[in-house]
């Protein structure tokens, strides 16, 4: 039976804490990761990395990260959408109909 390794932080007048170095080893921690916890009903806490969503797309999130450092950096080029483009828009989409929810699929086409 592998030993158990114990270790410690202090929580801040915010109630915030540094996860040890040797936590962030052990679950392969890296910046912005999340944590999960789970408390059992002996009041014992079990603290393990949050798995993200199956459902999210990596070369999405790197995309709408960029984005936003973009706009964050250049908040100078963000330009207000006119209605007449939005009308247009409409006019192209209008009698188009979408499923969010069907499956994507090579096959229909």
């Amino acid at each position: 039976m592998p030993a158990t390794l114990a270790v410690e932080s202090t929580l801040t007048d915010r109630y915030q804490t540094t996860v040890p170095e040797t936590v962030r080893r052990a679950l392969g921690l890296g910046k912005r990761d999340k944590l999960h916890y789970t408390i059992r009903p002996s009041g014992e806490v079990v603290l393990s990395r949050a798995e993200a969503p199956e459902a999210d797309d990596p070369v999405l999130g790197e995309f709408l990260g960029f984005l936003a450092r973009d706009m964050a950096a250049h908040p100078e080029r963000l330009q207000a959408i006119d209605a007449s483009w939005v009308q247009r828009l409409r006019s192209l989409t209008g009698d188009v109909e979408v499923n969010l929810d069907a499956a994507l699929s090579a096959d229909d086409e």
